[in-house]
Order: structure tokens, then sequence, then C-alpha cells
């Protein structure tokens, strides 16, 4: 195989520093998981530099890997750019429709934004230099004080999901043909607090609780997703542990991770066939015990590996992910400033 062709068939994982000069640092996943810095690429607009910005998806990978999202909190936009292997080229940068973009979700080209200034989503399409606002996808949120945490796509983009953690709801709106959204329902978290999630290919809606940052005290849900309504299956299962924020799911949607914040260790939980999510190990990972910094998390595509920030410690984490949902180090990479925000693997 050629060299070229290598190098557009990599893994890779991607974060923002986040800086008021933003940045994109890209690493190459090799085939033992291990990351190898390969470079770094200027988004054009500019992220806050505050640590611990609350990203739940603000940085994210297009389904056909093809394009990378980037959210400039302080100014306000979004950064396209095309990606071959680890290498980036940026496509453009388009006004976010409203103030400090934090998540964003992609299914098909179809893009929405989630900004938090004045809380509202937003839906765009990627075109060849960047995003093109869709015409009448402009929503409020359902709440003044909704404090929105992620937005995101089911996997067959037909419903659009935003935790609020002020108003302790998850709303969701169906997507039309035209990627408009019809109204908005929500329902209350079964915790407070609801923060990141991730739903599997089954329609199961896994979402951590962070139960207002209480120690001890975090917690996630699940609910089964059906024609765009949400039913609770299984309530608040606590592990533990502290500041519960990340969710991601195994592609075969039998386990998720979640990361927390406060004291440094990634969480498994076990997902039924019927939605059901039981606590498997409240420490399947960890990167220093007790120390607190963990936050986004991804699977390479695979679902072979996990990467996890360590903002406090200025690392990245990496596991190898057993059959068996069990977690297995391989590595930890220096190097990110303590503003990081967002992580995307492929």
């Amino acid at each position: 195989m050629q060299e070229g062709m290598k190098d557009a068939a990599a893994g890779a994982v991607f974060v923002q520093t986040n800086a008021p000069q933003n940045a994109v640092l890209a690493y190459r996943r090799g085939d033992d998981g291990t990351l190898t810095k390969q470079g770094t690429y200027p988004t054009g607009g500019a992220g806050s530099d505050a640590p611990h910005l609350p990203s739940q998806g603000s940085v994210v990978l297009t389904g056909n890997g093809e394009h990378l999202l980037v959210a400039n909190a302080a100014s306000d936009d979004v950064s396209v750019f095309a990606v071959v292997g680890t290498e980036l080229s940026l496509l453009g940068r388009t006004p976010s429709g409203g103030a400090a973009p934090r998540s964003i979700a992609e299914h098909d080209g179809l893009v929405y934004v989630m900004n938090t200034g004045k809380p509202g989503i937003h839906g765009f399409r990627i075109g060849a230099d960047g995003l093109t606002p869709v015409v009448g996808a402009e929503h409020p949120l359902s709440a003044e004080n909704a404090d929105p945490a992620q937005i995101g796509f089911t996997p067959d983009g037909r419903t659009l999901v935003v935790t609020e953690r002020g108003a302790d709801a998850i709303v969701t709106y169906a997507v039309g043909a035209d990627g408009t959204l019809g109204m908005a329902t929500a329902i209350p978290s079964s915790g407070p607090t609801p923060y990141g999630f991730a739903v599997t290919t089954a329609g199961t809606l896994v979402v951590t609780e962070a139960f207002r940052a209480e120690k001890g005290a975090a917690a996630a849900s699940s609910y089964t997703l059906r024609d765009g309504a949400l039913d609770p299956v299984t309530a608040s299962v606590a592990n533990g542990r502290s500041e519960i924020c990340w969710a991601v799911v195994s592609g075969d949607g039998r386990f998720a991770f979640t990361t927390n914040f406060a004291d440094g260790a990634v969480s498994a939980y076990e997902i039924g066939v019927d939605g059901s999510l039981t606590l498997r190990d409240a420490t399947a990972g960890i990167a220093v015990d007790g120390a607190p910094g963990l936050r986004d998390a991804d699977l390479s595509a695979d679902g072979r590996f996990l990467y996890v920030i360590d903002a406090d410690g200025g690392r990245v984490f990496g596991w190898s992910v057993g059959v068996d949902g069990t977690l297995s180090p391989i590595g930890a990479w220096d190097g990110i400033p303590a503003t990081v925000a967002g992580l995307a693997a492929r």
C-alpha cells in the first residue's frame, strides 16, 4: 500500500485547544492504539481560553469521516475542515446563529449547533466552503434557564436530542426531510443535571446525571426512543463517583462508558436488549484516582480504543476495549493545554 493511502486510512484523534487563537491538535493512531502528534491546525476562530469549557460535542467528525467541525466558543462560529487521515484543510468558518456555541450534531450533511449565550439551536448543511444555514431551522430552547449541555442526532437521523441541565429536562425534535424540526417535546430527566448522552443503533438513550455536582452522587439513566418519543427505562444508576459528564456507547450497543470529571475515573455500564442499564464497573478505567480533570471522550470507529481528555493533567488517556467491555490502559500523551475542549476519534 502506498504511503498516501496509508495516511488517508489512518486512525486519528482530534482535540481543540480552546485558546484565543483556537486550533486543532491532530494525532495519528497506531495499530496498537498509541497516539503520535502530527500537527496543529488553526480554526481561524477564537476559543474561550477558559479551562473546563462545557463542551460535549464541540469537536465532531462527520459520519462519513470527510469533515471535522469545531465550535469556536468566543468568536461565535463553527470551523469546517476537510479531513484526509490526520491532515486537515480549513474550508470555512460560519457564524453559529447565536452566541457561545459549545455542541455540534451532524447526520448525513445536516448540522445543528447548540448556542449557549441565549439558549437555542440552529441548522446548517455542509458545503464546499463550510456551512450554509437551513431556512427556518432556528429554535429557542424550552426554557430561558435551560443551560443546555449537548445536542445530538439519533443514528437514523430522524430525531434530534438536547439535554437541559438548568431545566432538568431532555428535549427531542422530529427532523424533517428538509432539515427543519418539529415542535419540541420535553420530558423530565430521571435524575438532576442531565449532561452528556449517547444513543445506540437500537434506540436506547443513555444520559449522565451530575446531581448538582454532589460528591459521590454521579449516576446514569436509560430511555427508549421510538418515533421521537422518550420513555424512561432505568432511572439513576449510581456509580459512587463524582461529576459524571460525558458518555459514549460501543458500536454493538452493549456498553456505555462515562467519564467522572471530579475523580479521575471512567465507569462502564452494560446495556440490556430492552434498554435497561446496569453498572458494570465504576472504575473500569483510572487516569489518576481521585484527581479531577477527565472530560471529553470518544471511541475509535472500530470500537477498539477509548480516548479521554485529562484537562487538568494536560494529557490524552487511552484504553483498549475488550469484547466484554473491560478497559486496559494503553498510554497517556502529554502536551495539551488546560483549556483543551472536545475530542473526536476515527
